[in-house]
């Protein structure tokens, strides 16, 4: 495709991006689909994954869930994923698929550059790009259906809107009950945060009248861990947790050096940032981690500091209001000098 071409594309479905509901009648007709979602993806990308996969397969659709990276073990339980194509661990096999993709369907995140090795290959790809998603500022101009809407608690309640609204509501069985529910549960910080609204709950209460058992759901996802994860977060509040009083701020930084003595695989970081939270009068919670390519930076908020903002500007990163994340090629000292003096330039809004 010339560049005339991409670029026409790009306008027509910044103007024309079509809303979710006008792809409800076309779900009867069987395609080659791929969902997708962000890199490292979490039990709300994964959840609602495989929610949308057991969907469409009992709709009659050739159903592909690709991540664009490993993810963590405490969602190995769910239902499908032992069918998920790990991108950078299958290239070839996923690109193919890709290539021959009727429909792609991007989950939980709303810009390519979030796909980590897969950003190139979803932009040059002709098929019809489906956006579902609750994260602040979305790339509309990259897809042709779509629904961003920052006021849901999650994905996985947005596919259960999906499921409900397209008519096929009664095809919501235990294992996708499962699946949306701990998604659910993990970005609404098991319903302690304001996301989790009045609406959230109806749903739960839907999805247990369909089956749901959601003691389990708790255990994989929450205590199902190794010994050497909890000594490493001991350690880490401990010696890596500095507080800074006259910002109403936490940082914890964290070098590779800890990630090697205790053994840390993707996922065991999950939930450290929401920790420091529990500090009277804390405003901010910075985490930055020291990985191999890049330093990753978790900032959660309470009140009307905007971690949205505050990652966009700083951290080439973003998410949501109170919840965002960011990355730096700087070094970890560098990084952790950059967001000293970010402070610093936030201080009016934190005191």
């Amino acid at each position: 495709m010339n560049t005339i071409s991409k670029l026409q594309i790009a306008y027509l479905r910044s103007r024309f991006m079509k809303p979710l509901e006008q792809l409800f009648p076309l779900l009867t007709e069987p395609k080659k689909v791929v969902i997708t979602t962000h890199q490292k993806p979490d039990a709300d990308a994964m959840g609602s994954s495989l929610a949308l996969r057991l969907l469409l397969l009992d709709l009659g659709h050739s159903v592909t869930v690709i991540s664009p990276t490993n993810w963590a073990g405490w969602v190995d339980w769910m239902p499908g994923v032992k069918e998920v194509l790990d991108y950078e661990m299958n290239r070839q096999k996923a690109n193919a698929i890709l290539d021959e993709a009727e429909w792609l369907f991007c989950l939980d995140f709303n810009i390519f550059h979030r796909t980590k090795t897969m950003t190139e290959k979803l932009k040059e790809l002709t098929c019809t790009k489906i956006l579902i998603d609750h994260h602040q500022e979305p790339d509309v101009a990259s897809f042709d259906y779509g629904k961003s809407d920052v006021s849901k608690s999650s994905t996985c309640e947005m596919i259960y809107d999906f499921i409900t609204e397209s008519g096929y509501g009664d095809k919501i069985n235990e294992e996708i009950s499962e699946c949306l529910y701990a998604g659910i549960v993990g970005d609404t910080g098991s319903f302690r945060f304001s996301s989790a609204h009045q609406g959230v709950h109806k749903l739960v209460a839907d999805l247990k009248s369909k089956g749901l058992n959601h003691g389990p759901v708790h255990d994989r996802l929450f205590d199902n861990f190794l010994e050497n994860r909890l000594r490493f977060v001991g350690h880490v509040l401990l010696h890596r947790m500095e507080v800074f009083y006259e910002y109403n701020t936490v940082l914890i930084a964290i070098p590779k050096s800890d990630l090697i003595k205790y053994q840390i695989k993707t996922g065991d970081t999950e939930g450290l940032v929401n920790f420091p939270q529990s500090i009277q009068g804390i405003k901010l919670v910075a985490l930055v981690i020291d990985r191999d390519e890049e330093r990753k930076w978790s900032f959660r908020s309470k009140g009307d500091f905007d971690c949205n903002t505050f990652a966009r500007k700083y951290f080439e990163g973003g998410g949501h209001y109170n919840a965002a994340g960011g990355r730096s090629s700087d070094t970890l000292e560098m990084t952790v000098k950059r967001f000293m003096e970010a402070l610093k330039e936030n201080e009016h809004i934190l005191q």
